[in-house]
C-alpha cells in the first residue's frame, strides 16, 4: 500500500519520539519530530503537514493538559486544515471532552497500543484531506463575487464570417484545449471567451477573468498565484488567486500580449506544472483550469523581436479563434444596431423607431472601434434623440464623409463632428434624464463620480 500523510509528532520525551516515528514511518510518507513545541509554528510553514500528533503535557505543566490545549488552539489558528490527536499519560475523559471540543481530531492515552495509534492516525488523515476539500472550496467561493464578471450580452453574428467563428468556437469549446482569440480591439474577444466557457463541459464551474494590461508588475503575482496574509506590506489578509478561484472551470486572461517577459515565465511554469503557490506560502495548490487568453497584438511578430517567449505562445495557441473587424462583417450591422437599440431603449426607458436612412448611415460607416464603437454609438444616440427616431446625426458624422481608408485619419469639420459638443451632450441628457443626480448620470454613462465632476467643470453645467 502506497504511503500516505506527513506526519508531526510533539513531545519533550524523546524516547516518545523515537518510538512513535519507528512505529509510523512504515505507513506514512513523511514523519517529522520536535520536543519543542515552539517549533510547530515554523515546522508547519516550512512543511505540508497533515496530522499533528501533539503532547498534552510539557515540562511547564505537568499534568492539567492546559499546555497542550494551549498549542491545539495555535495550531488550529494557524493551519486549520492539519488534523491534532492530542496525547498523555494522564488519561481523563473531562480533558478529552475539553479537547475535542477545541479541535481536536483524537484523543489517545500513553502508551497507546499500536493498532490503535495506527488506525487513529489513519481516520484522522481521512478527516484532515476533508478539512482541506472544504477550505478549499470556501477559499475558492471567497473571492467569487468580486471576480465573477457580469453578466454578458449576446454574441451575434449572422454573416459568413461569423459563421466560420462561431463552427470553430463550436467545436472547440467541447474540448478542455488552451485557445487563444486574437482580433482587433472591440470586436468581442471577452464575449467569445464567455461563449466558449458556456458551451464547455466546465460550464458549471466558475469562469474567471483577468486583464494582463491592468496588472502592474509586483501585483501579478499576487493576483494570479494569491498571498498569504503578511507576505508583503500591504498583505493585510490571505487573497486567493485567479487560478484558484477558477478550479474545476476556465480562466480568460485578455491583452496577454502586454506581459512582461519575467511574467510570462512565471505563467509558463503554471500553466506546464498545473501548480501554483501563493505568495508567503510553501503550500503547493494543484490546479484544474481552461485556459483562454486574448490579444490584440501581433504575437508571432512580438516571438520574433523577442518580446514573446515562443514556448508561452505554443502552450496558449493550442487553437486560435481569429475576430473580424466589424468592416469585414457588414451583413452583421443591422443585427447589432437593433439589438443594443433594444437593450438600450429599455435601459433608458425610451420608445425610438430606427428610419432607414439612420441605418443606411450606420451600415456605411468605416466602424475603426468595430462592435465596442457601435453599442457605444447607439447608446449616445438613444441617450441624445429629442423626438420619436433615433437621432443618429448627433453622434456620427455626415455620410459623405464617414468612408475612412483603413490607414487614414477620419475626416471631420467642427461643425458637422465636434467630441467636445458630443460629450457635452451626452452628459446634459445623462442628467435630465435621472433628474439631476450626478451619481446615476455617470454609472449610465460609465464615468466615475471624480471624472463625472470634472465634466461638469469642464463644460459650465
Amino acid at each position: 500500500m502506497e504511503k500516505q500523510g506527513t506526519i508531526l509528532i510533539v513531545d519533550d520525551n524523546t524516547d516518545v519520539l523515537l518510538a512513535a516515528k519507528l512505529l509510523l514511518k512504515k505507513h506514512h510518507k513523511k514523519i517529522l519530530t520536535t520536543d519543542n513545541p515552539f517549533n510547530v509554528e515554523s515546522l508547519i510553514n516550512d512543511h505540508p503537514i497533515d496530522v499533528i500528533l501533539l503532547d498534552m503535557n510539557f515540562d511547564r505543566d505537568a499534568i492539567s493538559g492546559q499546555e497542550g490545549l494551549y498549542w491545539l488552539k495555535k495550531v488550529h489558528h494557524q493551519a486549520p486544515s492539519i488534523a491534532v490527536i492530542l496525547m498523555t499519560a494522564y488519561s481523563d475523559v473531562q480533558l478529552a471532552v475539553e479537547a475535542i471540543k477545541n479541535g481536536a481530531t483524537d484523543f489517545v492515552a500513553k502508551p497507546w497500543q499500536n493498532d490503535q495509534l495506527l488506525t487513529v492516525i489513519a481516520t484522522a488523515l481521512a478527516h484532515a484531506e476533508d478539512k482541506k476539500a472544504l477550505n478549499k472550496l470556501s477559499r475558492q467561493t471567497q473571492g467569487l463575487s468580486q471576480a465573477l464578471s457580469t453578466p454578458q450580452s449576446e454574441f451575434l453574428g449572422q454573416s459568413d464570417a461569423m459563421l466560420q467563428v462561431f463552427d470553430t468556437l463550436e467545436k472547440a469549446a467541447k474540448t478542455d484545449a488552451n485557445i487563444l482569440i486574437t482580433g482587433e480591439s472591440g470586436t468581442g474577444k471577452e464575449l467569445t471567451a464567455h461563449a466558449i466557457h458556456a458551451q464547455s463541459p466546465r460550464a458549471q464551474m466558475p469562469f474567471i477573468s483577468l486583464d494582463m494590461g491592468a496588472v502592474s508588475g509586483n501585483l501579478f503575482e499576487s493576483e494570479l498565484f494569491g498571498h498569504k496574509k503578511g507576505a508583503f506590506t500591504d498583505a493585510k489578509s490571505d487573497r486567493v488567486g485567479r487560478f484558484e478561484l477558477a478550479h474545476g472551470g476556465s480562466l480568460f486572461l485578455d491583452e496577454v500580449g502586454n506581459m512582461p517577459l519575467a511574467q510570462q515565465v512565471k505563467l509558463l511554469a503554471a500553466i506546464q506544472n498545473r501548480q501554483i503557490t501563493p505568495i508567503g506560502s510553501n503550500q503547493v495548490i494543484d490546479t484544474d483550469i481552461r485556459l483562454i487568453c486574448a490579444t490584440n497584438e501581433a504575437l508571432p511578430e512580438a516571438v520574433a523581436q523577442g518580446q514573446f517567449r515562443q514556448d508561452l505562445l505554443y502552450r496558449i495557441n493550442t487553437i486560435e479563434i481569429r475576430l473580424p473587424p466589424l468592416r469585414e462583417r457588414a451583413a452583421d450591422i443591422p443585427l447589432l444596431v437593433q439589438h443594443y437599440l433594444d437593450i438600450y431603449q429599455q435601459k433608458y426607458r425610451r420608445e425610438l423607431s430606427l428610419p432607414a436612412s439612420a441605418l443606411r448611415t450606420l451600415c456605411e460607416y468605416h466602424w475603426p472601434g468595430n462592435v465596442r464603437e457601435l453599442a457605444h454609438t447607439i447608446e449616445r444616440a438613444v441617450i441624445l434623440s429629442e423626438g420619436n427616431e433615433l437621432a443618429i446625426h448627433s453622434v456620427l458624422v455626415a455620410p459623405s464623409q464617414m468612408q475612412t481608408p483603413e490607414n487614414a485619419s477620419p475626416v471631420h469639420t467642427p461643425d458637422t463632428f465636434d467630441l467636445d459638443i458630443i460629450e457635452q451632450r451626452t452628459i446634459r441628457a445623462a442628467l435630465k434624464h435621472h433628474q439631476g443626480n450626478v451619481s446615476h448620470a455617470a454609472k449610465a454613462l460609465g464615468l466615475t463620480r471624480g471624472a463625472m465632476y470634472r465634466r461638469l467643470e469642464k463644460y459650465g453645467l
